[in-house]
């Protein structure tokens, strides 16, 4: 997620102003962390082969006041969603040779969560523009436990789905491609197309800056796991770095 830490540089901008409508809003406070780091991944969906590349986020987004809470209350919440999927281009791999090149992809949506004690169960949506069209969104539960005063962690695991736009785009193969390539012709419907399981520990170095790891085993899914791009349905990744939470209080 390249665009991440400009996001986050504008949307600390755009904090002050922002300030001057809480009296109409409601809203308290707004908190989320900014963090860098890299990550080793396949280097598209379905790649066998991994890379190394640098890593940013912006995430775990918390509003307080007028129907926002924060992460230790219980009950429902409602946040916004964002993500970015990297391009992929026919040099990525010699697997990819013949195959059309796809832009960077953005979308947005929002995020419900359930939170009770140390468990959230979750479910977000997204619309995607620019690499591809498609809703996308994900589904699942974390537990978070503290087994020192430093360090947290957290055990998970998660559903994607992509409609028939969104696979077709990643794990699809068209006619023209299908003679530049040598594959077959194959067009994907929509679904469940991954599943996962991750492990995250997080160690502070400060109150509001922390050395954070990443364990994550994916597996494909479906229509998707078919495609004859797809070289490995296992998709393992670890990512590392320093996170910084920003607290903006109204």
């Amino acid at each position: 997620m390249k665009l991440a830490l400009p996001l986050a540089l504008v949307f600390a901008g755009a904090m002050p102003a922002f300030a001057q409508d809480t009296a109409v809003s409601g809203i308290s406070s707004i908190s989320f962390d900014v963090g860098l780091g890299a990550i080793s991944r396949p280097k598209y969906y379905g790649a066998d082969e991994t890379h190394v590349e640098a890593w940013g986020t912006v995430r775990d987004l918390e509003i307080s006041g007028f129907g926002g809470r924060s992460s230790e209350d219980n009950g429902f919440s409602i946040l916004p969603n964002l993500n970015t999927i990297g391009p992929r281009e026919e040099d990525d791999d010699d697997h990819l040779r013949g195959m059309d090149d796809i832009s960077r992809a953005y979308e947005a949506g929002v995020k419900v969560a359930y939170h009770y004690g140390e468990t959230t169960g979750y479910a977000t949506v997204r619309k995607g523009f620019g690499g591809h069209h498609g809703v996308v969104g994900e589904f699942g539960a974390d537990y978070r436990f503290k087994p020192a005063e430093r360090w947290t962690m957290w055990v998970g695991a998660e559903a994607k789905y992509g409609d028939s736009k969104f696979n077709d785009t990643y794990f699809g193969v068209t006619e023209g491609e299908s003679v530049t390539s040598g594959y077959d012709e194959y067009k994907p419907g929509g679904g469940i197309n991954a599943a996962s399981a991750r492990f995250e520990a997080r160690y502070s170095l400060t109150d509001s800056t922390a050395v954070i790891g990443e364990v994550k085993y994916t597996r494909l899914l479906g229509d998707s796991a078919d495609s004859p791009l797809v070289e490995k349905k296992s998709q393992p990744s670890i990512r590392l770095g320093v996170i910084h939470r920003l607290n903006f209080n109204f």
